[in-house]
């Protein structure tokens, strides 16, 4: 579209959490500034280009999630722009939950407010420093709620040579008026073969495990360096006794152990050992589909994910089961007691698997 003339001032890149659309807007931007770019990228090495690998080009402008710093202050993006810039060299691909939490925003939700959308106007309806176009690039439009629409006539009639770029993850909580008004580029989930040679390069992950990871990460690199953490399998142990547990008919005492022991770990730890443990009944749920496909596993897992479709469980239980377990996730994201909801987790996936009806209370 750029070499077309054809690039629209305001795009709108929508993926999921680590498919890549940050660095894809800074990588756009940068072939915008950059004084000899060729047909497919940015030459890398001109002035242009090395100011905006820094983040630092006068006419390139973020806007984020932040946090008031201090008290009757308003969570400006201009007060955080260093430790933004050290995140983005980082985490790239990093989730805004990551960034939050590298700014030390604990449990405090960060947003983008009325006058971060009036600095934006006010800075975009300036020159440009250097004499070509202006980029003003907004991570998670999500955040801004309704003050968003402060910026929908600057977003339908910007100023000469100005480019807007949002990037977003959930285009559900996006300003439907702001959505009339960009154009929407769709990111695709990342090849498993690209995630599998970026852990080899990038964390010395074996090739074995590398495309185990991938796989599993369902075309996300956030996701893919969050499993790698546990790609020597200590979380399997941990999924086999708690299924061992399941299927014992008075081991009551054996579920309760497994809501104490997870119940103690942080929550990011609890959502994690819940997805992996929903992971793996997918591959079973692919065992029993395709008996024939080799599973992108490792040998254990891959023996437990054909051995637990062996048990003549319905499919619909299996499926059951994993709507449970979401659902513990997502209670357990929005603060709920853990071990609680742990706890009611296992008794109500025991009913399930013993095909007895699940109380009501």
């Amino acid at each position: 579209m750029f070499r077309g003339n054809s690039l629209p001032h305001a795009l709108l890149f929508t993926g999921a959490e680590g498919t890549g659309g940050l660095p894809l807007a800074i990588a756009l931007a940068q072939y915008i500034f950059c004084e000899n770019r060729t047909e497919t990228d940015s030459c890398g090495v001109c002035a242009g280009c090395s100011k905006v690998k820094r983040m630092e080009h006068a006419d390139l402008h973020f806007s984020f999630p932040a946090l008031p710093p201090k008290a009757n202050t308003k969570a400006m993006s201009r007060y955080y722009l260093q430790e933004f810039r050290e995140f983005v060299k980082q985490t790239p691909y990093g989730t805004t939950f990551d960034w939050l939490q590298f700014i030390n925003a604990e449990n405090k939700q960060g947003n983008i407010p009325a006058e971060e959308c009036r600095e934006i106007i006010e800075k975009l309806y300036l020159k440009s420093y250097e004499g070509g176009k202006k980029v003003q690039i907004m991570w998670r439009p999500e955040y801004l709620g309704k003050e968003g629409n402060i910026l929908l006539k600057l977003i339908e009639e910007p100023p000469a040579d100005t480019i807007m770029i949002f990037v977003a993850e959930n285009k559900e909580e996006i300003l439907p008026t702001i959505l009339s008004r960009t154009q929407e580029v769709r990111l695709a989930p990342i090849p498993a073969a690209d995630i599998a040679q970026a852990l080899i390069d990038r964390t010395s992950a074996s090739p074995a495990v590398a495309a185990q990871v991938a796989h599993l990460a369902m075309g996300s690199y956030t996701e893919a360096l969050r499993l790698r953490q546990h790609a020597d399998n200590e979380l399997f142990p941990e999924v086999r006794q708690m299924f061992l547990t399941l299927f014992v008919p008075n081991d009551g005492l054996g579920r309760a152990a497994i809501a104490e022991k997870w119940g103690k770990a942080g929550r990011e730890q609890q959502k994690n050992f819940l997805q992996y443990v929903i992971q793996l009944m997918g591959h079973a749920l692919r065992a029993h589909y395709l008996p024939v496909e080799t599973l992108p596993l490792q040998d254990a897992e891959a023996d437990f994910a054909r051995k637990f479709v062996k048990q003549g469980l319905p499919v619909e239980t299996i499926r059951e089961m994993m709507d449970t377990i979401s659902q513990t996730i997502y209670y357990i994201e929005r603060n709920a007691h853990s071990k609680t909801q742990l706890m009611a987790m296992m008794v109500r996936l025991h009913y399930i698997v013993t095909r007895r009806q699940v109380p009501d209370n």
